[in-house]
């Protein structure tokens, strides 16, 4: 027995403990299923020789040429996932937003187009990713007619930030859909309009707005916005008063799902990982392995995406059910709801 792993008091041999793996990969069966999450959680491939040779004894299978091949598969994998009927799936609501990153080995700079929509079980799910531009509508547009030719109904109500081209697309291939504004970047804009010495208050009155105990309360509170700030900032309120039916269109909706709709946080947060990942990499080597790695990115954050509150009520909306101050008050026919569901 090697003394080095031994306790020096009882004489019983130590349990060894990596710090590069975390106990849930140690479990894996098989070291394949590891690499490509360590790859996309921030181990750069050159680096996998020097930090696993030891930990398993060979290098085998650990080169950098071997470790970037998985991006190939990870391309074949996303085609394919890009062709799946989507008439099985009837997403209810959706978010849509863009991340941007470069290119190592070009000078352009990408944007991969995101959708994740949310089942009528409750439970979120990646929609559709394409190469495009965030503030094209064309690029937009032509994600969504493709999805809708692979079967994906219109969603009752989508999420997004106002600069999006997305929203023009919407309009073209699911008119009936909905618009619910991103109050987290509605805010931001609003107070860039301000001077710094305004914006504590301004930001307060805005949070009074979008938290409101229901639509009656937030139209009195943008009232109050408007009648405090329109003379000396004419521009920070039509920000808000311009767009008052999509920054509150979340109110005919349940309460419960209110957290959820108010801001586009469910796919900001899952873009989170995708940056760091890049950051790491310093940019893809191509667009297409830029597109197969976020979706593989998404992918397995996916597994972590939890049911919005209140899954049973999903099934509802896209049922027609109505719903005042956030409550139920007109339930469909049992046969529309299992329909629905």
């Amino acid at each position: 027995m090697d003394d080095r792993r031994a306790d020096p008091v009882t004489g019983e041999r130590a349990r060894f403990r990596s710090s590069i793996l975390p106990p849930w990969c140690r479990k894996s069966r098989k070291v394949t299923e590891v690499l490509p999450l360590l790859y996309l959680h921030g181990l750069s491939s050159k680096d996998f020789v020097p930090a696993l040779e030891e930990f398993f004894g060979s290098s085998a299978g650990l080169s950098a040429s071997a470790i970037t091949r998985l991006t190939e598969m990870w391309q074949q994998e996303h085609r394919r996932w890009c062709d799946r009927d989507l008439s099985g799936a009837d997403y209810i609501y959706c978010w849509a937003d863009g991340i941007h990153f470069g290119v190592r080995l070009g000078q352009d700079r990408v944007c991969t187009l995101v959708v994740m929509g949310v089942r009528a079980d409750g439970k979120k799910e990646l929609v559709a990713l394409a190469d495009g531009h965030r503030e094209s509508t064309e690029s937009w547009a032509g994600l969504l007619r493709d999805a809708k030719r692979r079967g994906m109904r219109a969603p009752v109500l989508a999420v997004g930030d106002g600069a999006l081209g997305f929203w023009g697309a919407l309009a073209g291939v699911f008119p009936e859909t909905r618009h619910q504004r991103d109050w987290v970047h509605k805010v931001a804009n609003v107070l860039d309009c301000l001077p710094k010495s305004a914006q504590p208050a301004a930001h307060k009155a805005l949070t009074q707005i979008r938290d409101a105990e229901d639509r009656q309360h937030a139209e009195k509170a943008i009232k109050d916005f408007a009648a405090a700030y329109s003379a000396k900032y004419p521009k920070a309120v039509a920000k808000i008063t311009g767009d008052k039916d999509e920054l509150l269109a979340f109110f005919d909706f349940p309460a419960e799902h209110w957290v959820h709709l108010k801001t586009s946080n469910p796919i900001e947060s899952t873009f989170a990982t995708v940056r760091l990942r890049i950051k790491v990499i310093k940019g893809p080597g191509s667009r297409a392995a830029g597109l197969a790695m976020v979706f593989k990115l998404i992918e397995a954050g996916s597994e972590r995406w939890r049911y919005v509150n209140g899954p049973h009520l999903v099934a509802l909306v896209r049922a027609g059910a109505k719903f005042e101050k956030g409550l139920l008050v007109e339930r469909p026919d049992e046969a529309e709801i299992k329909d629905a569901a």
